[in-house]
């Protein structure tokens, strides 16, 4: 996070092809890296998707092999638990029998023993019953035995059948082992490329972050227009689309909102505010010290130690010098004591160091010598005073007329009337307080010249919207169609408009909150009035809309013409 945000635009760039000279760095890449890294890291993400795709599908089909599995062998297993207690019942059966069939025995024997055959002869009936017993009891013992023999019979088929359920539970455990390995194994494999690819889509999202970001340097001496067709209509910088219905988002100062807004300072400072004054509106909670004993030198990266007061502070270039002949002296001061005092934060009181680039603070070897000077001479020694120390004054270029509520300072309404008309970021004339955007940082503009958009083109917007909070689609595919600026495998519009229906827009009115932020915009279209809030709108405008448009802030509008 960039601890000073203001705002610079380059009016001409020059530069040798970086691509011939050395492989960028893309953990820390410049703002002329982003493209390339951008374009390098898609290609890995695409290098990877295929390969990821089947692993992730060869895991999925394995998972329900294995299910299938569980639910077999659980289903055997059930059936060797009933065959075992079958198998235990007939052996019961069995041995009971045995038992019944030895008492038979013993006393079918005992009869045989005891019994004289020649005694029923003597009596014609008593022969009759007697061939009639032997008979019945040779029956029984046939029958017994029978019985027996069944049983026996029954229990070595369920040994036979309990022995080859075993074996298909043993054969279908080790099918389980070698397909829960593999799983495993792809299951580790899936987890480290969704890992490595969550971190591809980190460092993607950071350097869209930077992109979006915009021209977010010193202010400098910077020119009233950043570059033509960049502002509404009846704006110098208006140029008309020629197209109608046409849609612009414009945004209400940089996404950095925190502590003092430079314009806003030099606003207050035109409407006749005190330093004192600026600066206790910017960082409430802080105290002024107007006798703090600041070191005598700071270390600057690259520079080495350097007088501080007389040197550092001397070569700060944050605001112009212009704005102290322009009724905007105590703007000035203001910004010394800010940078002052974020110095001695940063530095522990002189006893770290200091980076001379935006981001810490804009240090130059180049000493001023006129109201920035007698500004720094005018403040010496002011330090605002935070929790016991130097407070980390955070600034930025231009707030939107809101500064939000962050890194320990409170948000305020930056305006001396009804905002917008009343912001001090306007009376100042920021160029930043009210801009379409649609270049990057080194003037590219992949085709367009201006921000507006068609109503087929913002209806496409609304059915990223659509995918990304209504679902439905693939939210990786949310992005730029011009894949010649950012690579990738978007959506077409029209494979969009089948997910989300949207095909035309013809009207649109946003509501804006009391923090500070834009709380909804409301569509008319195809499908009748939609409404969507402002923070899901800014994301899905920023991932889709074409080549480098976008909305730098929470605070933006929707215009139609």
């Amino acid at each position: 996070m960039k601890k000073v945000l203001s705002i610079f635009f380059v009016l001409f760039l020059f530069f040798v092809p970086w691509r011939s000279l050395a492989e960028p760095d893309c953990n820390n890449p410049t703002y002329g890296e982003i493209d390339y890294c951008l374009s390098k890291i898609q290609g890995e993400i695409d290098a990877l998707t295929p390969a990821h795709e089947n692993n992730k599908k060869e895991l999925s089909d394995l998972n329900r092999q294995l299910t299938s599995l569980k639910n077999q062998i659980a289903g055997i297993s059930n059936q060797l638990d009933r065959v075992e207690v079958e198998i235990r019942q007939r052996e019961e059966d069995l041995a009971y029998a045995r038992e019944v069939f030895n008492v038979k025995t013993n006393n079918h024997y005992r009869f045989l023993r005891t019994y004289d055959p020649l005694l029923p002869f003597f009596s014609s009936e008593s022969a009759s019953n007697a061939f009639r017993e032997i008979v019945l009891r040779q029956k029984a013992a046939d029958q017994d035995r029978l019985t027996m023999e069944e049983l026996a019979d029954s229990l070595s088929k369920l040994k036979t059948d309990k022995d080859a359920l075993e074996k298909n539970r043993a054969s279908l455990a080790s099918v389980q082992v070698q397909i829960d390995g593999r799983a495993k194994f792809l299951g580790a494999e899936v987890e480290k490329v969704e890992n490595y690819l969550t971190t591809l889509s980190s460092k993607q999202q950071s350097l869209i972050a930077l992109k979006e970001a915009g021209f977010q340097t010193s202010i400098g001496d910077t020119p009233p227009t950043l570059e033509p067709c960049s502002g509404p209509p009846g704006s110098s910088n208006f140029c008309d689309p020629g197209f109608r219905p046409a849609f612009g988002g414009f945004s209400f100062g940089a996404p950095h909102r925190t502590g003092m807004s430079q314009y806003g300072a030099y606003g207050r400072a035109k409407s006749g505010q005190s330093v004192e004054t600026i600066l206790s509106a910017y960082y409430q909670g802080a105290s002024l010290n107007k006798g703090y004993s600041v070191p005598s030198t700071i270390n600057v990266l690259g520079y080495g130690t350097i007088p501080f007061e007389d040197n550092y502070l001397l070569g700060i270039y944050e605001v112009p010098e212009s704005w102290g002949d322009n009724g905007g002296y105590e703007a000035l001061k203001a910004q010394a004591v800010a940078a002052r005092t974020y110095a001695l934060a940063v530095t522990n009181n002189g006893t770290g160091s200091i980076c001379a680039t935006e981001s810490c603070q804009v240090y130059k070897p180049q000493l001023k010598s006129g109201k920035w000077a007698q500004a720094v001479r005018d403040t010496r020694g002011w330090v605002l005073i935070k929790d016991g120390g130097p407070a980390k004054t955070y600034y930025a270029s231009t707030s939107g007329g809101f500064t939000i509520s962050q890194w320990g300072w409170s948000g305020i309404k930056d305006t001396f009337g009804n905002w917008p008309d009343g912001a001090y970021e306007k009376i100042a004339g920021s160029p930043w307080f009210y801009k379409g955007w649609y270049k990057s940082r080194s003037g590219a503009s992949c085709g367009r010249s201006n921000p507006w958009l068609t109503g087929v083109e913002m209806a496409d917007i609304i059915n990223a919207w659509h995918v990304l909070y209504r679902g439905g689609g693939d939210v990786t595919r949310v992005s730029p169609i011009d894949t010649g600026c950012w690579g990738g495998n978007p959506y077409s519009m029209s494979e969009l408009s089948s997910i989300g229906g949207y095909t035309s827009v013809s009207g649109v009115s946003v509501v804006y909150s009391n923090e500070g932020y834009t709380a909804s915009v409301s569509f008319s279209t195809n499908k009748g009035t939609i409404n969507i809030d402002g923070a899901e709108l800014k994301r899905a405008f920023n991932l889709r809309a074409p080549g480098y448009i976008g909305l730098k802030s929470s605070l933006f509008n929707i215009e139609r013409l």
